[in-house]
């Protein structure tokens, strides 16, 4: 049998020493009105002497998930490349017809993806970003693919040799709202619409299928500011199919769903989850979904216990926290939107820091349309201090923030933990960007690029 080629991807979703998982869509085709078997085949193999392919994996791609499936493999050498082959199968009968079928890959995805490393001094190079739009008028969609050249940029610097073990894009993949009241998306089909065409432009699906890629939701996936506009009826008909489009393009290729005996297991009671990768551990956070304003809670207290416990397990590591809004600095005046207008639960996150006195703390955060990199130090104790390094938008049309809309000197009062001094290392830059962060056990240098490649100024470097 002939392989095809995917619709969609490969993504290389989450990676671990010794596990690489791999998204991709196939083809709706339908017989006699119903929907045409469709299967995920893939194999993989490591690039050392005498590595040979494993057997075909074979996994069914759910029409109730968009045609889409999760490809895992388990068992692979730790931080080694790996060649994996890609294609799609379409046919009537079971996946065990399949492995018994002579198979012809000369039309499936040829790629490579790089395990996690397991040894807790090795550096990591990252890139980050947020807010990636695309134009749409109440005429449709044109085709934007502006915001298709900051992917571009990053893969150039991959093929000129520098290296990005994973890609992090924290919150507002998509705009589900950008006509905002007048025809936002409220049914499956649109939001899946939205995901096909920002995962599927050139750059971005290059850069997805050759760089593990972690994403996590903010509001723009449901609506502007979400939950604070939402009305009985939204819960009920936007919330869910918002979410279960999340969960086919964002979630089902993250550490977030559980493995069993190869497979994808069991459907998630929450959106944030945690993994390591060499001297980053990271914990990325659902900054959006448990809001209760009324309560005063950013994150679930579920959450928030055990985000403080995870900062407090003396890994060693550089503690990495993805929260898709910035936990400092501040917007000028108020903001029910992002961690200023939740100071209870932020002075509870810089107390237990302080108590503790946890080292090597840094947020990573998206939403504001600008960059900028700050720290936190406690008066009474500076080496206890927290870093903030925001990067947003990867593409924005309109005006973007600027360095008079945040509170960039000062101090954020931590409650018992008393009084923390503001710092902003560089510039805030109003444009296009990504971020590029250099981590080693020691330090944590930050470079951000515009749009079309160009760095801008010098790095920042944080030293712990």
């Amino acid at each position: 049998m002939k392989l095809r080629e995917l619709s969609l991807g490969p993504i290389i979703g989450a990676t671990a020493p010794t596990q690489i998982r791999l998204f991709g869509r196939g083809h709706a085709e339908l017989i006699g009105g119903q929907p045409r078997r469709c299967f995920a085949v893939a194999r993989i193999k490591p690039l050392v002497a005498g590595g040979r392919w494993s057997s075909a994996k074979i996994v069914k791609m759910n029409p109730n998930f968009d045609v889409t499936a999760v490809v895992v493999f388990e068992g692979l050498l730790p931080d080694t490349e790996h060649a994996f082959q890609f294609g799609v199968a379409m046919g009537d009968g079971e996946p065990d017809s399949l492995r018994h079928t002579r198979l012809d890959w000369s039309e499936a995805h040829e790629g490579t993806a790089k395990t996690a490393s397991a040894d807790a001094h090795a550096p990591r190079d990252i890139v980050f970003g947020s807010c990636r739009y695309i134009l749409r008028t109440w005429m449709g969609s044109f085709f934007d693919s502006r915001g298709d050249k900051t992917f571009g940029s990053i893969c150039e610097q991959i093929e000129a040799g520098r290296p990005v073990d994973q890609m992090l894009m924290v919150g507002d993949q998509i705009y589900a709202d950008d006509l905002n009241f007048y025809r936002p998306d409220e049914h499956l089909g649109k939001f899946y619409e939205r995901y096909r065409e920002s995962f599927g432009q050139k750059h971005i699906r290059r850069l997805m299928s050759q760089v593990s890629t972690c994403m996590t939701l903010d509001d723009h996936e449901i609506e502007d500011n979400w939950p604070e506009k939402a009305s009985t009826r939204d819960w009920v008909t936007k919330y869910p199919v918002a979410m279960h489009a999340y969960l086919t393009y964002q979630a089902s290729h993250s550490p977030l769903f559980q493995v069993t005996d190869g497979r994808l297991s069991g459907v998630p009671t929450k959106l944030w989850f945690d993994y390591a990768d060499g001297c980053c551990e990271f914990f990325v956070t659902d900054s959006r979904t448990e809001r209760r304003y009324d309560q005063g809670e950013l994150l679930g207290r579920t959450q928030l216990d055990a985000l403080k416990a995870w900062l407090s397990n003396d890994s060693g590591r550089v503690k990495i926290v993805v929260t898709s809004v910035p936990f400092f600095p501040d917007p000028r005046g108020q903001s029910r939107d992002k961690w200023s207008g939740f100071p209870v639960q932020r002075s509870e996150i810089l107390e237990y820091v302080a108590e503790h006195e946890i080292p090597k703390v840094v947020f990573l955060s998206g939403d504001v349309h600008c960059s900028l990199s700050a720290t936190l130090t406690q008066r009474n104790n500076p080496g206890v201090k927290l870093i903030s390094i925001v990067s947003s938008a990867f593409f924005w049309p309109y005006p973007h923030e600027s360095a008079r809309d945040f509170q960039l000197e000062g101090e954020i009062d931590a409650g018992d933990a008393g009084r923390f001094d503001l710092a902003v290392e560089d510039l805030v830059y109003s444009g296009d960007n990504f971020t590029r962060l250099s981590v080693t056990p020691e330090q944590v240098s930050v470079e951000v690029y515009q749009r079309k490649g160009e760095r801008i100024g010098p790095p920042v470097v944080h030293r712990f």
